[in-house]
């Protein structure tokens, strides 16, 4: 454990050393609700360092001032990483349009006609009386499209965030680390680790979050693991908490399945002899599911356990799921402004909901159009390849869920090949299980599944 004498100027260090070995950053840019104060605040809790971010001319620096008045400062990007693609909106769609539909009648008029459209450029030097102003049709240019935050900015707040919050994380019972895991992509994710700090780890547990969220929400599970004798590793898909990319953009799941696999197997590197076992909720249940359908992953894992999975999920409407393959390609990124205003709650706890949606590291914005399809995309997969699941498996469900269909963990459970498994639905239960009032409970329930398989 670290002393708190010590933990200042180590949790200095480690915060250069995570920003000087995440300084890559392959983002999409993004828009993000988050201010710098809401960073500020994060990160100045320690009143023994205080961690600044800024933007300067170069990039984006992170400032870090000690208590005897030290200051160094880091820089996170370079200057050329403003470089962002525009965020689609239906405004921005409907300015696309008019400008497809100008350019279609520049080519069905008339040559005069054209000409007439023609925008003229007039010299500030050359303007005379006799200058004639020529004006063409005016393109309104939506709000969407103006980038309103660097993206790789975007993603070194994020990151920023979560490396403080492991390093100023105290509890003397389960030791927090922190890493950047490379994908084969070159991409940066943030990962991390608890582990028990008196008790001999007998087993090990890789937690894949839900769409939207980050490991770091699942740090009261997996101290309550750690108190088993579990040791717990949480890795943020692409898009998600402290890793690189949109925030919340997924532009292939399939690509977040090839992540998972390849962390685990590095997982199992550091960690030889140790049984090991997955837990995902929602979209990363469906993660995980895949996942374990490939005979290698399913040869390493000796069992798994899924919330809330994402097996079954209904579009909001039955033309979604035609457009959405189409769309998914022309407007990736385009956001569905009238998702998530008023989404199905997924907590009957309300200080949960306020904690979530008060989370930076939540995103609390429309869903966009590849997120969607490739949401649809997996789950068609899953419920045509449920006969490949073999390995052990516990799933949990709520009756009352809207966001993820129970029907579709009942089928799970009853087309899985699998010899060991068992079921729990929870009548009236909602989405974030481990987020309801009656929490306590549920992790029971798994810490007892768990046990079953790791006592000698």
């Amino acid at each position: 454990m670290i002393s708190p004498a010590l933990r200042p100027s180590l949790s200095v260090k480690l915060c250069r050393l995570s920003i000087l070995y995440c300084n890559r950053f392959h983002s999409h840019g993004g828009v993000v609700k988050e201010k710098r104060a809401v960073v500020k605040k994060e990160l100045s809790s320690n009143n023994k360092a205080l961690v600044v971010l800024s933007r300067e001319r170069k990039g984006l620096s992170l400032t870090i001032m000690e208590s005897k008045g030290v200051t160094s400062s880091v820089l996170l990007t370079s200057g050329a990483s403003g470089r962002v693609n525009a965020l689609f909106s239906l405004r921005v769609l409907k300015g696309l349009l008019m400008v497809v539909n100008a350019f279609v009648l520049l080519l069905v008029a008339p040559f005069k006609g054209r000409r007439r459209g023609a925008l003229v450029t007039v010299s500030s030097l050359d303007k005379s009386k006799d200058d004639r102003k020529v004006v063409g049709p005016v393109v309104r240019v939506p709000g969407g499209l103006v980038s309103r935050r660097n993206g790789a900015e975007d993603v070194a707040t994020r990151r920023t965030i979560s490396v403080s919050r492991v390093l100023m994380d105290e509890d003397v019972n389960s030791v927090r680390d922190v890493f950047m895991f490379v994908t084969s992509r070159g991409d940066t994710l943030f990962t991390q680790s608890w582990t028990p700090a008196s008790i001999k780890v007998k087993g090990l547990v890789l937690v894949m979050h839900g769409l939207n969220e980050h490991s770091g929400r699942y740090t009261d599970f997996a101290k309550k693991l750690n108190a088993t004798g579990l040791k717990v590793y949480g890795m943020d898909w692409i898009g998600h908490g402290g890793s690189d990319g949109l925030h919340a953009y997924v532009h292939s799941l399939d690509a977040a399945v090839s992540d998972m696999k390849a962390f685990l197997e590095k997982v199992l590197v550091e960690n030889p002899g140790l049984p090991c076992f997955c837990f995902g909720h929602s979209t990363g249940a469906a993660i995980v599911l895949k996942a374990i359908m490939d005979p290698k992953i399913e040869n390493l894992i000796n069992g798994i356990v899924l919330t809330s999975p994402a097996v079954r999920v209904q579009p909001s409407h039955p033309i979604v799921a035609l457009l959405a393959p189409i769309f998914s390609i022309l407007l990736p990124r385009y956001q569905f402004n009238n998702a998530n205003k008023k989404g199905p709650p997924v907590s009957r706890d309300p200080e949960a909901l306020i904690a979530k949606y008060s989370d930076p590291l939540v995103y609390t914005g429309s869903i966009r159009v590849r997120t969607g399809y490739e949401i649809l995309r997996i789950t068609a997969y899953l419920l045509q390849n449920l006969r490949k699941l073999k390995v052990p498996f516990l799933v949990l469900h709520g009756t009352a869920d809207t966001v993820t269909d129970p029907e579709g963990t009942q089928k799970l459970y009853e087309v899985a090949s699998s010899t060991d498994k068992s079921i729990k639905l929870y009548d009236g239960y909602l989405h974030d299980l481990l987020y309801e009032p009656e929490k306590e409970a549920i992790t029971e329930d798994i810490i007892e599944w768990f046990e079953s398989r790791t006592s000698n």
